[in-house]
């Protein structure tokens, strides 16, 4: 988690967002934090990175003054004595937000992103709505959303839901990853519903297998029975008084098998602790 990004449209919730990525980067030495907000574009396509190429006058100085304004508020930020003891840097680009975000994650090697779920509105809009749905599904990286304040030293309990089948090792490599920075206890959980429902003993001893596997320590398992899966996570990690929750993406099998696209982004939408997920490639 050495190179974190928080997009920011100077909202509360992107304000809370740097706050817990500072958390983290006081807790890792050498992290680094990046600061991104995106312009959207008024018109084509016609937009690069801190620049225009051909534009209609008025476009030009309508971007240019967005330009100047950001820059001018970020500079406030870069100056907040809060942050003098990480690194601390800004980008501005201009462009689609998700595509931007998108491609930096792959060009900068970004190993986290923590945001908001919810942001500023009109010209200042980032990424809120929709758009963190989409990182949470396609995302490259981890990614930690939340939606009010939160702090990493109340980070003791971290529920990871599964189903615990054929779970890709990256994942869980991943979560320990983020439980050893926390220094947090691991509440597996596997969310029995009516329409696939097993039993206590087959839970039990899956559990057992995956821990043993997979050299789980300080952790918990349990068996939740709850009408769906997405409310069933939130309920469970309700009842535990949980910190976090972690979730998987995407995958068509093992933990994707129903922790994939939509149901990971309602965990996201609906959770009232910061969630974290992970979107592995698709698996045939």
């Amino acid at each position: 988690m050495n190179r974190i990004l928080v997009p920011y449209d100077f909202s509360e919730v992107a304000h809370h967002a740097l706050n817990f990525a500072s958390d983290i980067a006081q807790k890792l030495s050498g992290t680094k934090i990046t600061v991104f907000n995106v312009i959207e574009q008024p018109g084509p396509e016609t937009f690069k990175t801190m620049g225009v190429t051909n534009p209609d006058p008025m476009e030009n100085l309508y971007i240019k003054k967005m330009i100047d304004t950001v820059e001018a508020k970020m500079n406030d930020l870069m100056s907040d004595p809060t942050y003098k003891s990480i690194d601390l840097s800004y980008k501005i680009v201009l462009g689609n937000p998700f595509k931007e975000l998108a491609q930096e994650i792959d060009t900068e090697k970004i190993e986290l992103v923590v945001m908001g779920t919810s942001g500023a509105s009109g010209a200042e809009e980032f990424f809120v709505g929709s758009n963190a749905e989409r990182m949470v599904r396609y995302a490259k990286c981890p990614v930690i959303t939340l939606n009010g304040p939160a702090s990493t030293d109340g980070i003791n309990d971290i529920v990871m839901a599964s189903n615990f089948q054929e779970v890709p090792k990256g994942f869980v490599d991943k979560v320990k990853a983020l439980q050893q920075v926390f220094g947090a206890k691991l509440r597996l959980v596997k969310i029995n519903t009516p329409a696939s429902f097993t039993s206590t003993r087959h839970d039990r001893k899956q559990m057992e297998a995956f821990i043993e596997e997979f050299g789980i320590q300080n952790c918990t398992y349990e068996s939740y029975n709850y009408s769906n899966e997405e409310d069933g996570v939130i309920a469970y990690a309700e009842d535990i008084s949980a910190d976090m929750i972690a979730i998987g993406t995407r995958q068509r099998r093992g933990i994707g098998h129903f922790l994939a696209g939509s149901i990971a982004e309602d965990v996201v939408n609906h959770a009232k602790r910061p969630v974290w997920t992970y979107g592995l490639e698709e698996e045939e």
